[in-house]
């Protein structure tokens, strides 16, 4: 079992409930977000240490849920202070932006890290598409050309245009490529039903970046896989990431008093607008057109009233004792078949010492029981489709 760890990097300090999307930054403290940085940059740091195989940043925009714009700054950030740890880009949200800029910083980063990029190629969720004036409609459209031309430019070694529909340029070749050959591992997001067949057209790993149920979780794999086998190959548990926030402490008490109020102002803060601004764009556009049961605001609900105990047992969280972790890992493995865990760290405004302590929990009394669960990747990373399918004209 490999284990990354992701802070989305909130502002904390907020404590209003109810606000709309985007929140008035006339909140913000310039000087408050200095120090959250420094003190976020030395957690994410500190997972290299701890243990973990990754370190995780993500996009989000207009919101205080996570400052993190652009990751490849962070990212860049993390490169010079480890060595060891892979830097888990998760990533940019492809359809917003230039495909080659992110293909060019992805390979900068590679380059800079001596290989240790994994490359996540996200299409983001709806209202990052109002925050970048991008018809939401157009989502899974610029996906699919944006990745096929992304990995163009990492493997193609001649110059070549390109004539998509929705994205054009009459010349391409990108310097630098990436360290890793063919390319840096690819991980994609497996949300819906969609989402997970698009990833395993890819081969890329899936991300379950948050679990409702067990049983939807399961039905997500039993896709990909199914899909896979559809392509010609079989998919190992090293293609599935399963992302769970996470509170370790010294006892069950901790853990549960400080997963509850860090949800409680996630849920409430940080995310109650953008749920509002998300089911505004569904009903009205077709962002999630031939996928069933995708009910984002109706999910958050009822994660944030159930009780820790009930989330524990559908396996939407780990609360605990490293004790208790290491038994709840065991039956998510034993239920899912998945090789990867995302950790996440922080939840809403969590302590920062107790995610520091927590994380030092994880390596000295977690991880070395749980290391041997899952298959031992069959190939190597990078795998991707064929580049035969590119929109190109040379």
């Amino acid at each position: 079992m490999k284990f990354s760890q992701i802070h989305h990097m909130p502002y904390t300090g907020i404590d209003e409930a109810g606000l709309g999307w985007p929140i008035s930054n006339r909140r913000f403290d310039g000087q408050k977000a200095v120090d959250l940085f420094r003190t976020y940059l030395d957690v994410k740091a500190q997972a290299e240490d701890c243990g973990f195989d990754e370190i995780g940043s993500n996009e989000h925009h207009m919101s205080p849920f996570g400052m993190m714009p652009n990751p490849n700054l962070i990212g860049a950030a993390l490169i010079e202070r480890t060595r060891r740890v892979r830097i888990f880009q998760c990533g940019n949200l492809v359809p917003l932006i230039n495909p080659l800029r992110i293909a060019e910083e992805y390979a900068m980063l590679d380059v800079m890290s001596g290989g240790r990029v994994t490359a996540g190629l996200m299409r983001g969720i709806p209202h990052e598409y109002v925050a970048y004036n991008i018809p939401p409609d157009e989502s899974w459209g610029r996906m699919r050309e944006a990745v096929e031309l992304i990995l163009k430019a990492w493997t193609e070694p001649e110059p070549f245009g390109w004539e998509g529909e929705h994205f054009k340029f009459r010349a391409v070749a990108i310097w630098p490529k990436p360290v890793q050959i063919p390319h840096p591992p690819l991980v994609m997001s497996g949300g819906s039903q969609s989402s997970a067949r698009f990833a395993a057209e890819f081969r890329a790993i899936m991300g379950i970046l948050r679990v409702t149920d067990l049983g939807q979780a399961r039905e997500l794999i039993a896709i990909y896989r199914e899909q896979a086998r559809a392509d010609g190959w079989e998919a190992g548990p090293d293609r599935f990431m399963v992302g769970l926030p996470t509170a370790v402490g010294e006892t069950f008490a901790e853990a549960k008093r400080v997963m509850t109020e860090g949800t409680r102002y996630f849920f409430d803060v940080l995310q109650g607008g953008i749920n509002r601004a998300q089911q505004i764009v569904l009903r009205q556009t077709k962002f999630n057109a031939g996928d069933r049961n995708i009910r984002p605001l109706d999910r958050d609900q009822q994660m944030k009233v159930l009780p820790v105990e009930e989330r524990i047992e559908r396996g939407q969280i780990l609360c605990g004792t490293p004790d208790m972790i290491v038994d709840q890992i065991r039956r998510l493995h034993a239920e899912l078949g998945h090789g990867h865990m995302n950790l996440i760290v922080k939840i809403g405004n969590m302590p920062d010492d107790f995610v520091s302590r927590g994380m030092t929990l994880l390596r000295d009394h977690v991880f070395p029981h749980v290391r041997g669960l899952g298959e031992p990747a069959a190939k190597g990373p990078g795998q991707s489709r064929p580049q035969d399918r590119a929109h190109a004209s040379s």
